[in-house]
């Protein structure tokens, strides 16, 4: 199985966090890799109960990203540090928008 096609359960919410042996199979991946990522600090894992890593599925979509780039050459720690980048520009991107329509929705002439 690969990670695109377990991909589509990642957002089935009767699993809000998978076992760190999950979430690598889900990804295609080993745990020493997301050892790897969490020592890189692009994920850190949640803890459960019984103090097992767990991981969210936002932080799989992360991991995700990583391991594409890292399957294309790019060095772990490189790969980690442009997919905090490509978040953090999402991130803007959605507060630039939301402000855009906030000024829109006070001011609508000017909008026109």
């Amino acid at each position: 199985m690969t990670a695109d096609d377990s991909f589509s359960r990642l957002d089935d919410d009767d699993y809000p966090a998978y076992t760190m042996g999950r979430a690598a199979e889900m990804l295609g991946t080993t745990q020493g890799f997301l050892r790897a990522l969490g020592e890189a600090r692009l994920i850190t894992p949640l803890r459960s109960e019984g103090g097992h890593r767990r991981y969210s599925r936002y932080q799989l979509r992360i991991a995700a990203r990583a391991r594409e780039l890292v399957d294309q050459g790019t060095p772990i720690e490189a790969a980690c540090r442009i997919v905090i980048l490509e978040d953090q520009l999402e991130e803007a991107q959605r507060i630039n928008a939301e402000y855009r329509r906030a000024a829109e929705s006070a001011n609508p002439t000017a909008a026109a």
